[in-house]
């Protein structure tokens, strides 16, 4: 069987669904990068902040669950 990245990366490919998920979890990622990189953030950065933390966590679990439903549907 495919190793999670693999299958990741695959559904990146194929499921356009999938493809938004990772691109919106890398953004946040991004956005969350430069907020942590200032030396201080305003009270609507940590706003920001906090919501993004929690979109891309809740985007992880959407991603997650899609791999483990592609490897339970392909499990030989």
């Amino acid at each position: 069987m495919s190793d999670f990245a693999e299958i990741q990366h695959m559904l990146a490919d194929a499921d356009p669904e999938f493809r938004t998920w990772s691109e919106e979890h890398r953004m946040c990622e991004t956005r969350l990068h430069e907020l942590t990189a200032k030396p201080e953030i305003t009270v609507d950065e940590e706003m920001e902040e906090k919501t993004l933390k929690k979109r891309k966590l809740r985007l992880k679990d959407q991603m997650a669950e899609r791999i483990r439903s592609y490897e339970a549907a392909h499990v030989a």
